[in-house]
């Protein structure tokens, strides 16, 4: 295995999973979480850099627990909300609420992380898969203000509604090239089967016009845009989603022949991006665009937009 693709295994930390409830303010507990999370860290003592990470719609952030263990084990803590168990087409509040975890982590993050532990929120990113990645997309826009700073932006075949006309409030896509103004890099991912329905009474799950083609067309330099074409929108959740929910995940939606590969791809490519712009090790992402056979999927797009293009 050549260096580059260690991003694509498990790393070097050991990685420790908690769930947290959402909870009332107490004297033992002066800054309870405002939603419940799913936090994923290293156990090393250790400083490290940290991503908000916003699931899907009506998704668990708990379908997520392989694919935030892979990112955990390569030196990141993820912190991942559970914005809502039910919603409708308007995303505002969960904008909100994905703020509010935001500024919640200044003060309550540190206390549910390992004995020596520590997060560097200088070094912050904000990501999401589907709706969520549409959300990831409103905060680094602006859209809730927070007081800490993002460095880098991360959308998992993010979804802006049913169709091109048909965004769920607020549109964040403006179908204007390049017009997102953003202080942040920015990675979109993308996968192919997402545009294709799995069945005639069921909308895609990524349609054309709302996908991630069109978030990637609007952000500026530097940005990053990886399209597995043979995969599907919800291939990158664990092996098992329990539940009728984690059982409508293989239903719903048409799917690659493996979670596994999938769930690989992204999971390092997210390492990889975090790596260049929290970390400043660029390595490992300039190989994947130089090089995406490297990828443990086909890649049909492996593309950069650099800064002064």
């Amino acid at each position: 295995m050549s260096d580059a693709r260690q991003v694509f295994e498990h790393g070097e930390h050991n990685v420790r999973l908690l769930s947290l409830e959402a909870k009332a303010a107490t004297a033992s507990s002066p800054s309870p979480p405002p939603k419940p999370l799913l936090v994923a860290s290293p156990t090393e003592e250790g400083e490290y850099p940290t991503l908000v990470f916003l699931h899907g719609y009506l998704l668990y952030n708990s379908f997520y627990s392989q694919l935030l263990h892979h990112v955990a084990s390569h030196g990141f803590i993820i912190v991942a909300p559970q914005l809502y168990s039910v919603a409708g087409p308007d995303c505002g509040a969960e904008i909100q609420s994905a703020a509010a975890v935001v500024e919640w982590l200044a003060d309550g993050l540190t206390d549910v992380l390992p004995e020596h532990v520590r997060s560097d929120l200088s070094k912050l990113a904000i990501g999401g898969h589907s709706r969520g990645g549409k959300v990831a997309f409103a905060l680094a826009l602006g859209h809730a203000k927070t007081t800490l700073e993002f460095s880098a932006l991360i959308g998992v075949d993010p979804v802006d509604g049913m169709d091109k006309g048909k965004q769920t409030a607020p549109p964040i896509l403006t179908y204007v090239p390049r017009s997102f103004d953003l202080k942040m890099a920015a990675m979109v991912i993308g996968a192919g089967l997402g545009e294709l329905k799995k069945s005639p009474l069921f909308p895609a799950c990524a349609p054309k016009g709302v996908n991630h083609r069109d978030f990637f067309d609007e952000c500026r330099p530097p940005a990053y845009h990886f399209v597995a074409e043979e995969y599907g929108h919800q291939d990158m959740l664990d092996d098992e989603t329990k539940g009728v929910r984690g059982k409508a995940t293989y239903c719903l939606c048409k799917k690659g022949t493996s979670r596994k590969p999938m769930r690989a791809f992204v999971g390092g490519a997210m390492v990889a991006f975090m790596k260049s712009y929290l970390e400043g090790d660029a390595r490992f992402l300039t190989a994947i665009v130089d090089d995406p056979q490297i990828s443990p999927v086909e890649l049909s797009t492996a593309t950069s937009l650099e800064l002064g293009n």
